[in-house]
Order: structure tokens, then sequence, then C-alpha cells
């Protein structure tokens, strides 16, 4: 029973991690409604499990869901933007000053590998530099051994994928992001706990300075 009861949460995960890259990857368009009956048909699943896994996605703050009308994407905003940015820079540059001095060897290796695999992906254009650039993030955070931090952040990464990816739209964008990224990996790996934290503040205001350029002012 146990064995079965794992196998259906572990494909419901699947499906969930599944709808949320397709939204993350801007397959879904944000305002528009999710066409439930088209997907279940292209995923080969009946349509309870996906209302299970929008439901589930609505929780994170990716989709809506309207009364008789089914679920939206929902449109990037200057307000969430500003509220998951501000609260990026609540946590995340003392989570990683804690992880620089307690992370052990395999894990800076860990976040070298992704930080490689994050330029290769930035620098020939290719699909999934929102879901590297999460990855590499949260392989600077996971070592602070806060599992409760890292919990928030990984869901507050998630709601950022999107803006990451209009942030980098302008040209250059990618070149001084890498470069930052390189800055936070070195200080990191040097365990230089407040330097490495003062790097991700600044890394996250200056993302959040650029989408206030970037997105119109909510009504």
């Amino acid at each position: 029973m146990k064995t079965t009861l794992s196998v259906a949460r572990n494909r419901q995960d699947e499906l969930v991690e599944l709808v949320r890259n397709r939204i993350l990857a801007g397959t879904a368009a944000p305002g528009l409604p999710i066409r439930q009956d088209a997907l279940a048909a292209e995923l080969g699943i009946s349509k309870i499990p996906l209302r299970e896994a929008l439901a589930r996605l609505e929780q994170e703050g990716l989709i809506r869901s309207e009364a008789n009308r089914g679920f939206f994407v929902r449109s990037l905003s200057a307000a969430e933007a500003e509220e998951v940015y501000e609260l990026r820079l609540n946590l995340e540059p003392g989570a990683v000053a804690l992880a620089a001095l307690r992370a052990d060897d395999d894990e800076r290796r860990v976040a070298a590998d992704t930080l490689k695999a994050l330029d290769q992906v930035t620098n020939t254009h290719g699909e999934g530099v929102g879901a590297f650039n999460r990855a590499f993030h949260l392989a600077l955070i996971r070592p602070s051994r806060q599992p409760i931090t890292t919990a928030f952040l990984e869901r507050l990464h998630i709601l950022s994928e999107r803006y990451v990816r209009k942030h980098l739209e302008p040209m250059g964008r990618d070149e001084r992001a890498n470069e930052e990224h390189r800055s936070l990996l070195k200080s990191w790996v040097d365990r230089d706990g407040s330097g490495v934290a003062e790097l991700m503040r600044r890394h996250i205001c200056q993302t959040l300075d650029d989408l206030r350029l970037q997105l119109p002012a909510d009504p």
C-alpha cells in the first residue's frame, strides 16, 4: 500500500514539474486560459490529475483560477516582482553567507558545475536559462542547512524565473549576469561570508532595478 501511494505521489510530482516547466518557459501564454482538454490529451493523462497539478501550481502563485472559467497563467506584475525580490533580499544574502561557511567539497563542485552549465546555456542562447539560473542560486543556498529558509527561497526562485527571462531580454544583460555569478561563486568558494552576502544583495538589487524599468506600472 505504501509503495503504491509513493509511486502515485512521484507521478503527480513529475506532472506538476512538467506543467510548471512549460509555464516558466513561456510555452503557456500569460493571461490566456489553459486548455485542459488539449493539454491532458497531449500528455496522455486524464483531466483529474491535471486539475490536481494545476491546483498545486496555483498555490505556488504561477497560475490563477476563475469560477466556471478554469485556470489562467498569471501575467507578470511590477507589484509581484517588488514583493518577490524584496523577500529574496531579506533571506538570500544571509543564507548564501552561511552556506559558504558550511559547504563541503562536493557541494562546492556542484555549485561550480551548475555555473558552468548556466554559462554554456546563456552563451548559446539556449532554452532553460531561467532553470539553470535557479539551480545555481539554490546550489549556493542549500549548504546553509536551513531547511525552512531554503524551502521559502525555492518557492521565491520559482516565482522569479519568469522575471529572470524578462530581465535577460535586453542585449548584454546575460554577459553582466555571467560576470556577477562568477564573482558570487569565487567569494562563496573562498568562504567569504560577508563578501558573498554583499555581492548577492547587489545582484538582486540590480535585477530589481532593471525590472522596474521594464515592467509597466500596475493599474
